[in-house]
């Protein structure tokens, strides 16, 4: 979680501006899971738009994440608090703010699992799901899908951030189908068997080109001293776009990871 805070930090206006909206109705189908629906966990929650989608559907949600600059930019929602939890913040109190043992209804990760301590994570959430109705659910997006040009351009950017990858970003590249997640299966995706997902958006040129400037492989390698989105592949996305005015529908590809205790 720490390296995530590191990154997107520095990037949080472009990182909130670029980011796709996720479909309401993932959170409908997850809400039907539920035995209850009182309370929600969006763990590494950003700027909150997860927080923000669950609110629908469940009376409170407590939303955490460890980066500071993130939670100041967070969505406000009547039925969400927002709250600072640094990696120094211990076990215990961390289950006590969530509201104590068997107390959470859904616990919600998006975009986030993979930067976790695991280890650390897990214990945490077999202590606070409701053991009886609860349901834990993750994801990732880590493809774009907009025309065959702009795609093959995107195709040679994502090979060139192969020797800047650490394991940890590899499991978003993988789509979660190497990530540990040891819960029983809800037919929603399982370990080694995530579900996969489009979230459809539209993007202009402008915010694709800020979704790539936010984008933690080109961001960790600019910090290595390699600027991998250079001035002349830059020149070749906005010839494959076209018309620089023009929004075009696009997709991303997610994984969904979904499990009870």
């Amino acid at each position: 979680m720490a390296q995530l805070a590191a990154l997107s930090g520095k990037q949080a206006d472009e990182y909130l501006n670029a980011r796709p909206k996720y479909p309401t109705i993932w959170y409908k189908v997850l809400a039907g899971r539920t035995s209850n629906h009182k309370v929600a966990w969006d763990v590494g929650t950003g700027n909150g738009q997860a927080a923000i989608g669950v609110a629908e559907y469940y009376e409170k949600v407590v939303a955490t994440d460890i980066n500071e600059s993130q939670l100041q930019r967070a969505m406000k929602h009547p039925k969400v608090t927002y709250h600072h939890t640094p990696s120094s913040m211990s076990d215990d109190d961390l289950v006590t703010l969530l509201g104590g043992e068997n107390s959470i209804d859904i616990i919600i990760a998006a975009q986030a699992l993979h930067y976790f301590d695991l280890k650390r994570f897990y214990p945490i959430v077999k202590r606070v799901l409701r053991k009886q109705g609860g349901i834990i659910a993750v994801w990732v997006y880590n493809d774009l899908i907009i025309t065959p040009k702009v795609d093959s351009i995107m195709k040679r950017l994502v090979d060139s951030t192969l020797p800047f990858r650490n394991p940890t970003m590899n499991l978003a590249f993988d789509g979660y189908r190497t990530i540990e997640f040891p819960f029983k299966n809800i037919r929603m995706g399982t370990q080694g068997r995530p579900k996969a997902l489009d979230i459809p958006h539209k993007l202009s040129l402008n915010g694709f080109l800020g979704f790539l400037k936010s984008w933690q492989p080109l961001v960790k390698a600019k910090e290595q001293g390699e600027d991998l989105l250079t001035s002349c592949m830059i020149d070749e996305f906005k010839e494959a776009w076209g018309d620089d005015k023009q929004v075009k529908n696009v997709f991303y590809k997610a994984y969904m990871l979904a499990g009870k205790l």
